[in-house]
């Protein structure tokens, strides 16, 4: 049955005359939005181009204020849910969509969201946070609809263009809207600390949402990520994630040690692992030595089987990064650690970066050398220059903030790993460090990175495997490869 659009706004019993107005505003204009996408086609498309950059396909995910399910379907979901206020919109989204599930509720009422079953792994909320009437109050409401890895991704119009828009409607260059509430960044990040979620990742998109026989999509994608630029552009997209602390969690850990020429350093590695996590396993991987590295490896497996869970692999490839890859595909623990065989980050320090995972403060720990005093040695100057340049750049790709990429111990949740593994095809096989390979996937995957500084010891035995020039070159290369894959999107 038809429903005018007063008789839906009733049908619905919206608490307010806002709301009601916002209904009848949206319904008289279901047959014109079609019009409008396509004058505006290079906006909507580099709008859902960035929304599948976010949340990749065969994901379940929930969208609140869906309109006709167009973006929701755009994500490829395995499993889509839109809310919508509007019968006339619910109805033409299940003809367009009739793959997806559509429910026509208030968003804003518990009864609504208590109907949907979760978890989801997204909860998208796109141009309609700023028609809310309690924001704070209703991202409350979605907890329970949250794992605790659900990403919640709420885009919206920066208010410094509230001037434009206004006047591209009355140029009838954009459909007329109704009055929303422009709330700045900084308002969003304080409403959703009250709400329990913590903003991971931002990002502002599009600087001339026009076509132009292409200057506009060129801008947008090369010109308006760039710093100081980005904050002028009109869209803006939070990453957030439900707060939530597990002290009682227990996980078992997998400590890869990539090891090349550190003979001497083998059997050090075990006397100075700590005992911490439910489990722990060891994984050497050994990549081709000119001395008796491997010999060495397999010497301690044995010596130490009594009290260690000691595995040791040869490489197939070169490099750290393949290294890493073959230990980590034969790990077996919850948690994921790398300790250079050097032992310039003490093993003595795993611990604390074992139990960052194990609370949920954070989903990927990246070690920092650069925050204590270092041994005499431990960095020569130069090296200590470019991580610092190289940790700015990094900083800006990844939108957090980095002090030290080439740190080797890296520590992530072995389920996240794996994820990461299976969509690495975005990046491809680009590292042969084994950092940025993970940094970036793990950015990719939107997960909560943080630092924890280390005492930086100098060597005690062999020599860096790292040279100074070639590897700042394949840093450079580096910048540039992440710059297209994770911001000229």
């Amino acid at each position: 049955m038809y429903l005018r659009p007063s008789d839906a706004a009733r049908s619905l019993e919206l608490p307010t005359q806002r709301k009601r107005d916002l209904v009848d505003h949206f319904e008289s204009n279901v047959d014109e939005l079609e019009r409008w996408r396509k004058f505006n086609a290079a906006y909507h498309e580099d709008d859902f181009k960035f929304m599948r950059f976010l949340i990749p396909p065969g994901k379940r995910v929930l969208e609140l204020g869906c309109g006709r399910g167009d973006l929701l379907a755009a994500l490829e979901p395995s499993y889509g849910v839109g809310v919508d206020f509007g019968a006339r919109t619910i109805a033409k989204a299940n003809e367009l969509h009739p793959d997806l599930s559509f429910v026509l509720g208030d968003v804003e009422d518990p009864d609504t969201l208590n109907s949907i079953e979760g978890p989801f792994d997204y909860i998208v909320i796109a141009d309609t946070i700023g028609m809310f009437e309690d924001i704070d109050a209703t991202l409350r409401l979605v907890h329970h609809l949250c794992a605790p890895s659900t990403r919640l991704i709420i885009s919206y119009y920066s208010h410094l263009w509230e001037p434009i828009l206004k006047a591209a409607e009355l140029l009838r260059l954009r459909a007329k809207q109704p009055t929303i509430n422009y709330v700045a960044t900084a308002d969003f990040l304080n409403l959703m600390d009250l709400a329990d979620f913590e903003v991971i990742g931002q990002e502002q998109r599009q600087l001339l949402p026009r076509h132009w026989l292409g200057l506009g999509p060129f801008i947008n994608r090369f010109i308006a990520p760039l710093p100081g630029i980005r904050h002028l552009c009109l869209r803006t997209y939070l990453v957030g994630r439900p707060v939530r602390l597990f002290p009682e969690r227990k996980f078992s850990a997998s400590i890869l040690i990539p090891c090349r020429n550190e003979s001497g350093n083998i059997e050090n590695a075990i006397r100075r692992m700590p005992r911490f996590g439910a489990a722990q396993e060891i994984l050497f991987v050994e990549g081709n030595s000119s001395d008796n590295t491997f010999a060495e490896c397999e010497r301690v497996r044995d010596a130490y089987k009594e009290s260690w869970d000691i595995k040791v692999l040869k490489q197939d490839g070169k490099g750290k990064g393949d290294a890493v890859r073959k230990g980590f595909a034969a790990a077996s623990g919850d948690v994921l650690m790398i300790l250079d065989a050097d032992l310039t980050m003490p093993p003595e320090a795993l611990p604390k970066f074992h139990a960052i995972i194990e609370t949920g403060k954070a989903e990927f720990v990246n070690g920092t050398r650069l925050v204590y005093p270092m041994e005499n040695e431990a960095m020569r100057p130069l090296n200590f220059i470019a991580n610092r340049v190289f940790a700015y750049l990094f900083s800006y790709l990844v939108n957090t903030r980095l002090t030290d990429t080439l740190c080797g111990t890296k520590v992530l949740l072995r389920k996240d790993y794996e994820v990461l593994a299976r969509e690495r095809s975005y990046f491809g096989n680009f590292d042969p460090f084994g950092d940025f390979d993970l940094i970036f996937g793990a950015a990719k995957q939107n997960l909560k990175i943080v630092e924890t500084p280390i005492h930086y010891k100098a060597r005690t035995f062999g020599e860096t495997q790292i040279s100074r020039f070639r590897d700042g070159w394949l840093l450079l290369k580096m910048v540039w490869f992440a710059y297209r894959k994770l911001k000229a999107i």
